[in-house]
């Protein structure tokens, strides 16, 4: 008998330790998918792994390098065994959720604390106005400014359009012809052209309700021919001198490095990138926004730099969003994700790191984020879109057509592509 109350007691202590060790009764298997390089698999990996056991979840990472992601998110969307959670680039939303319902409605799910984003962030993960994905981290186009080469000239950091019209005047005379004062080619002058539209007009290029370009074709000029003002006063070169030169990145340039070309329009998240060839003694600043007289906006591009979204084919949504939340909003994912994705959106995390990051980074980060302008649209960045921009830009540029012309062009080739999603 004692034998046998030993052997229960016994039996009854290794199911209790059992009961205590197993995931909770609402465990899951899941799987998340990303692109990145290493340094980011590996945070992904330990952050997935440290918010699976919180949650009693068995995460797996599914991870590659950008090139191919696309393709292989495709194949898998069309045939419905993508991962449960997927990181998306913000601009492929409408591809893969036209209607609002490529992935799952993030707003019905219970484990996502929405608060930690603001309205304009939540719109944009949006489409048909149905949450789409997370906003990652917020990116933008900020103005770097060398300042030595503008000390040298002994003029400001302009904060205004006339100011730097005024200051490549004073730059070209003491410094001379063979200096200018900021770099447009190829995606910086598409978002150049895009920024003096949208801050004269407060518009930005695509109405949401409409689905169509918002600017007048009158308007489009305007800003076209702010790229044309900007060759004639020698700010920028010509894209026939860059085409000449072999389109070379701004910063492998010896003029950049060297502070020949004393300024850029760029993403927040890149100082490094042309603040690192710079020659010693050259100092790079990123600056609030340059405004326009009269300008209705600053016209700030803010967009998300990437997003999380849920599948909804996913056979567990709730966990899910338990894993997604605590990789964006909660101390174990925040700790060892860090700024592997950036500057994070999420109000919780931006919080808890504080100071982490490059400070050049983090104090370009907050002058887009102060900044101010309509939300933009995912289409802005559509790879079709920007072609027809891009490719109407360079005929302007080699004196092809005018900007009225350029301008009616771009008008008509973006609103058949947009036509397309209606």
């Amino acid at each position: 008998m004692k034998n046998l109350l030993k052997s229960s007691i016994v039996l009854a202590g290794t199911a209790l330790a059992v009961i205590a060790m197993a995931p909770s009764a609402g465990a899951a298997e899941l799987r998340m998918s990303w692109w990145g390089g290493d340094s980011r698999h590996v945070a992904t990996q330990k952050a997935i792994a440290a918010c699976g056991a919180k949650y009693g979840h068995t995460v797996k990472g599914e991870f590659t390098g950008f090139d191919g992601y696309l393709e292989k998110l495709t194949t898998q969307m069309a045939g419905k065994t993508e991962a449960d959670i997927i990181q998306v680039n913000w601009p492929w939303l409408p591809l893969f959720s036209k209607n609002g319902n490529g992935f799952a409605d993030l707003r019905a799910l219970k484990g996502l604390d929405l608060s930690n984003w603001t309205e304009a962030d939540l719109a944009s993960g949006s489409t048909n106005g149905v949450l789409q994905g997370l906003s990652v981290s917020t990116s933008g186009r900020v103005f770097f400014f060398n300042t030595t080469t503008l000390e040298k000239a002994g003029v400001a950091v302009p904060t205004t359009w006339d100011e730097f019209f005024a200051m490549t005047k004073t730059v070209k005379e003491k410094l001379g012809p063979d200096y200018y004062t900021f770099n447009a080619v190829k995606e910086t002058a598409h978002l150049l052209m895009t920024l003096a539209v949208t801050q004269a007009t407060g518009k930005g290029m695509v109405d949401p309700k409409t689905n169509r370009v918002a600017w007048t074709p009158e308007e489009l000029e305007a800003g076209i021919s702010f790229l044309g003002k900007l060759v004639e006063t020698g700010a920028i070169r010509s894209q026939k001198q860059e085409a000449a030169d072999g389109n070379v990145n701004l910063f492998e340039k010896p003029a950049w490095s060297e502070g020949k070309i004393a300024g850029s329009y760029e993403w927040d998240s890149t100082y490094s990138k042309y603040a690192d060839p710079l020659k010693e003694g050259q100092v790079l600043k990123p600056v609030p926004m340059l405004k326009m007289t009269n300008g209705k906006s600053e016209g700030v591009f803010r967009k998300p730099s990437m997003v999380f979204s849920i599948s909804k084919n996913s056979k567990n949504p709730e966990a899910a969003a338990q894993i997604t939340n605590c990789l964006l909003n909660e101390p174990e994912g925040i700790d060892i994700l860090g700024t592997s994705r950036g500057i994070p959106a999420s109000k919780a995390a931006m919080a808890r790191l504080t100071n982490a990051g490059e400070p050049e980074v983090r104090a370009a980060n907050a002058i887009v984020m102060a900044s101010e302008g309509p939300t933009i649209s995912p289409f802005d960045e559509n790879p079709v879109i920007r072609g027809i921009i891009i490719d109407t830009l360079e005929e302007y540029a080699y004196d092809q057509i005018d900007a009225k012309a350029a301008a009616e062009q771009i008008i008509d080739g973006v609103n058949d592509a947009l036509a397309k999603f209606d």
